[in-house]
């Protein structure tokens, strides 16, 4: 069986992402990112109609690659809650450098809805969670704090050692039980 071809949004994103990673969010040029996917500039703004709809298409990809992610830990790992799967994968989310993101202020004052698909995966996983747990005081610890680490990656404010982020794990992984 013939393995589907990636469609040109697909290549854009792929593109769009290895481009980030390489330059930094905040330094994507369309040109660059439409000449690695192998599409016109005109064919990226199809897909994409503005740097911020492309940024907002990035998250959304990164969304729904954690989610499967998710999906396929808790499904493997039977003995293992979804919380405790959630902040596994957080911490090992957060142990990989990223650029930082100060882009996400602009994307966030080109389209003030850049939020909406984040907010909406949180509030729909912090449901998802709160639905597999009888004790909504352990899961608010966990996620808040597993929140706070991944706000302090993203906005390269990280102010706790190796061992304390290991330490942090521990603990929520033992409160997730």
């Amino acid at each position: 069986m013939k393995a589907r071809r990636a469609n040109s949004r697909d290549r854009i994103l792929a593109a769009a992402a290895d481009v980030a990673r390489e330059a930094g969010p905040g330094s994507l040029s369309l040109d660059a990112i439409a000449n690695r996917a192998g599409v016109s500039k005109g064919g990226l703004l199809y897909n994409f109609p503005t740097k911020a709809k492309l940024m907002q298409g990035l998250v959304e990809n990164y969304l729904s690659a954690f989610e499967q992610a998710l999906e396929e830990r808790t499904a493997e790992a039977s003995d293992e809650s979804a919380l405790a799967a959630y902040i596994r994968l957080s911490a090992d989310d957060c142990e990989k450098p990223k650029p930082s993101a100060s882009w996400m202020f602009s994307a966030i004052a080109e389209d003030p809805e850049f939020l909406t698909p984040i907010k909406a995966f949180k509030r729909q996983l912090f449901e998802r969670l709160k639905g597999e747990t009888d004790d909504l005081g352990s899961l608010l610890v966990c996620f808040l704090a597993i929140e706070g680490l991944r706000s302090m990656n993203l906005f390269d404010s990280d102010v706790l050692s190796q061992q304390e982020h290991k330490l942090l794990v521990s603990s929520l992984l033992k409160i997730a039980g």
